[in-house]
């Protein structure tokens, strides 16, 4: 009779161990728990987070979170946080949940161009991804590592190839920077180094060149052309005389990037700086400006002409007229300025 009653005790027991490790298993591990309407969330955990702040933001998507704790205690999930950026989908278990923000951080796609100065990089990267401004500007501009690789300070922008790319929302600067240089290198492949070299032309140069191709025509069918004009102009040992370098030296001599100028003045032409192409022959020290590809394209495959001059076209926005001779771009000009000065544009 004893022995049936500890018999009975020990079935009680293990029914109730049973219930709980039931429970316990689907209640708390298998059962949906997700409280959001989209098909997928995003949680973005900085790096040397804590279980706290990882809670903070898983709190709102879950129907409830004190389950996740106990699972995230039992898993030692709480003491192993990983950074990243870790998708959680709609009816996630906490179980599905807790092994995904732990082993599968999720690259995003980010974008960049027309960027005028480094610094607008970098902050333009910084406003993506996890890392600061400030660290990525220092990792861009490092001076060791720009001379290792074939660049300085004023063509350190030269170096990020316009476009979207791959990356994980914790990569730290110089792992963004050496990214970067890898693709930046398999931008300049054998045939644009050799269209390049045919130029007589650095690869930095061509960037240079095409940030003022960039810059006086956002007409890409037109850009051929108009690095036809500047290419010419080099050959002959004419200067470039390029307004937009002149605009940069401005903002550059003043600090003041914000400035809009929509009018090159004869007093700026007198501005002593290497990137006044009116004062100073040759290609600018380094790119006014973040150059499109096919901007830079456009130098590689320059139209072959005999033009020298162009100003804008009044009668065909967007477009320009080009000249052969200083007569023909001299009555060219005298047409544009009367109608910009028809349109009251002073500066």
């Amino acid at each position: 009779m004893y022995l049936k009653k500890i018999l009975a005790a020990i079935a009680i027991i293990g029914l109730l161990v049973a219930a709980y490790f039931a429970y316990f298993v689907y209640g708390v591990m298998l059962s949906p728990n997700t409280a959001f309407n989209n098909e997928e969330a995003y949680i973005f955990i900085p790096t040397n987070a804590s279980y706290t702040e990882v809670r903070a933001q898983l709190e709102p998507l879950l129907k409830d979170i004190d389950k996740f704790d106990a699972l995230a205690e039992q898993k030692k999930y709480t003491n192993n946080i990983k950074a990243g950026r870790f998708l959680i989908k709609k009816g996630m278990n906490n179980n599905d949940i807790i092994n995904s923000i732990r082993s599968k951080n999720v690259p995003l796609k980010i974008a960049f161009n027309n960027q005028e100065r480094i610094e607008d990089l970098a902050g333009r990267i910084a406003f993506q991804i996890e890392v600061d401004s400030l660290s990525l500007l220092q990792s861009m501009t490092n001076v060791e590592f720009l001379s290792k690789n074939g660049f300085t300070k004023q063509t350190a922008l030269a170096m990020y190839v316009p476009n979207s790319y791959e990356v994980y929302w914790n990569t730290s600067a110089d792992a963004f920077r050496d990214k970067m240089l890898k693709e930046y290198n398999r931008f300049w492949t054998k045939t644009r180094l050799e269209k390049a070299k045919q130029l007589n032309l650095t690869p930095n140069e061509v960037v240079s060149l095409a940030a003022i191709v960039h810059k006086e025509t956002a007409k890409v069918d037109e850009r051929p052309r108009v690095a036809g004009v500047y290419l010419n102009r080099i050959k002959t040992g004419m200067p470039l005389q390029a307004d937009p370098t002149v605009i940069y030296a401005v903002k550059k001599e003043s600090g003041d990037f914000n400035r809009i100028i929509k009018r090159v003045l004869y007093k700026d032409l007198e501005i002593d700086s290497k990137f006044n192409t009116y004062k100073y022959s040759g290609i600018p020290p380094g790119p006014i400006f973040m150059p499109d590809v096919s901007a830079i394209d456009a130098v590689l495959n320059a139209e072959k002409h005999s033009y020298y001059y162009f100003v804008a076209n009044v009668k065909n926005f967007g477009y320009h007229k080009f000249a052969k001779t200083l007569s023909q771009h001299n009555a060219n000009k005298r047409e544009y300025v009367a109608w910009i000065n028809k349109q009251g544009v002073n500066r």
